[in-house]
């Protein structure tokens, strides 16, 4: 995403590094989601956040420990890595991110000497998406209300590029801890199978809707909404906490009446405040499309699968699906 943040000076970083390590030795793990990724016998990977700290979890098994950067109820794209979480890097055994999402991670890894770096956006394909992804995006495109495309890091809302990454942590586990190679190899395909039953259990829910248009806070579902004919219309662009122009949400408005949009979405990390304005002003419900950012109390399901079945059945219901 084009979110332009300070990057971390090597000298702060390396300050802040020792910093870290000492803490390391006086302090328990407690605000540090996961735990200590040091020294505990398994294969230590640091996950940026949930849906790469997931993937290391299916794939590892029991072979590996998982630290997450971005405690539940964060909103990831304003982590700021913390002298301790720089620590942490430094004593796991590999780092699992998504270049692009979260900057401080992005910088951190770079000067980070952890021996196996994944870059998830490395392992399948981003595109350039905007506040319209879809079927309508080339009639609105030339709207100047619009955000400025840029490269869209929500890459594991599309259960086959989710796949796709799998099979490449998949791959880099093996080469980086060998001994478990075959344990790597059969929790990948297991899950990419399940990815794969996903991607079918959305293509046919989806297929015969009454409208194919959808209107989000967030645009984080611009993989999805192509992947399955449909399309997103974002009151936001890829940044969550952008502000709204009165002429786009005049525009959301007409595209309401137009394509039957009864529906406004917002997420579960960030307030639904605009979503409700939008929606009374054009009479409209709000429902819930989870981006999977992180699992909380509020979220509609325990980890990602279940609550990728939350969102087919919110899409459902608000596009009429037959």
């Amino acid at each position: 995403m084009n979110v332009s943040r300070r990057l971390i000076p090597r000298s702060a970083l390396a300050a802040a590094l020792a910093l870290g390590l000492a803490a390391l030795s006086a302090c328990s793990t407690d605000g540090v989601a996961g735990g200590n990724p040091g020294n505990t016998g398994k294969f230590d990977v640091v996950a940026s956040f949930y849906p790469m700290a997931f993937l290391a979890e299916r794939i590892g098994g029991d072979h590996v420990h998982v630290t997450t950067l971005t405690t539940p109820g964060q909103e990831p794209h304003d982590l700021e890595i913390s002298p301790r979480q720089i620590a942490l890097l430094e004593e796991s055994d590999a780092v699992l991110y998504l270049k692009n999402l979260q900057p401080s991670v992005d910088d951190a890894v770079a000067q980070s000497p952890v021996g196996t770096k994944i870059d998830a956006a490395s392992l399948t394909t981003l595109e350039q998406h905007g506040t319209e992804v879809g079927g309508h995006a080339a009639a609105h495109d030339t709207h100047d209300d619009g955000e400025a495309p840029g490269k869209d890091p929500h890459i594991w809302l599309d259960p086959v590029r989710y796949a796709q990454v799998a099979e490449g942590v998949g791959k880099a586990f093996e080469k980086a801890d060998p001994g478990h190679a075959a344990d790597y190899r059969k929790n990948t395909a297991t899950l990419v199978r399940r990815l794969d039953d996903l991607n079918t259990r959305f293509k046919d829910g989806l297929g015969h809707t009454r409208t194919k248009v959808f209107i989000t806070t967030h645009a984080a579902f611009g993989y999805l909404a192509e992947r399955y004919g449909l399309t997103e219309e974002a009151i936001n662009g890829l940044d969550p906490e952008s502000e709204p122009s009165a002429a786009r949400v005049r525009d959301l408005a007409e595209v309401a009446k137009s394509d039957g949009v009864s529906t406004v979405f917002y997420e579960t990390l960030v307030s639904d405040r605009t979503a409700k304005t939008v929606a009374g002003d054009s009479g409209l419900r709000t429902d819930v499309l989870d981006p999977i950012e992180g699992i909380t109390a509020k979220s509609r399901g325990k980890d990602y699968f279940a609550v990728q079945e939350a969102n087919l059945k919110a899409l459902q219901r608000a596009l009429g699906a037959k």
